[in-house]
């Protein structure tokens, strides 16, 4: 006869799994991938499966997790390209360190980096878009109003749909113009 706490184990397996796929934040998702294969080669082993739950643990939790973990850290960074330039006058560099405070602030609410390359001209920095080294761009505004005042002191091209919807309709700053680049065989429909 089985005792009634294998009945406890059994039951935290579909609740881990009901956690799992509700988990918002991929961080905290590794975390209960882990307690699910934990039970499970738990499960396995309290009923006697002991080369099963061996298996679970090394290769259903231990090595899944850490595949995730590296997929996850690596799939959530948002690349974007600047431009180095060492002649910033400090009412620039103020616009351009609030904007970039901005851009982290609205990918941390998704749990996503932003990571700053750097290039050396406007033409790489281009390039770089184009040849999906980068997912945006932002580099100084070259055009003017009739007045002579610049519009927008940044102006930033963004080639991935999803990403350009998302800094459209958060970023508060004023400090950018936004556009969508589509680059050759993205792939995105339209």
């Amino acid at each position: 006869m089985i005792d009634s706490y294998i009945y406890v184990i059994i039951a935290l397996l579909p609740l881990a799994a009901s956690m799992l796929v509700l988990q918002a934040n991929p961080y905290h998702a590794l975390v209960i991938r882990g307690i699910l294969g934990a039970v499970a080669a738990l499960v396995y082993s309290v009923l006697g499966a002991a080369d099963v739950a061996l298996t679970e643990a090394l290769v259903g939790t231990m090595l899944a997790i850490t595949l995730y973990a590296v997929a996850v850290r690596s799939s959530l960074v948002m690349r974007l390209g600047i431009l180095e330039d060492t002649s910033i006058e400090s009412d620039d560099k103020n616009h351009f360190e609030q904007l970039i405070d901005d851009l982290r602030t609205i990918f941390s609410k998704r749990h996503m980096r932003l990571e700053l390359v750097s290039y050396t001209n406007a033409q790489a920095l281009h390039r770089a878009l184009m040849e999906k080294e980068v997912h945006a761009t932002c580099a100084r505004s070259q055009h003017t109003d009739q007045a002579g005042y610049e519009k927008q002191p940044y102006y930033t091209s963004i080639r991935v749909q999803r990403i350009y919807e998302i800094i459209h309709k958060e970023l508060s700053s004023p400090g950018t113009t936004i556009t969508y680049v589509n680059t050759p065989d993205s792939g995105e429909k339209h």
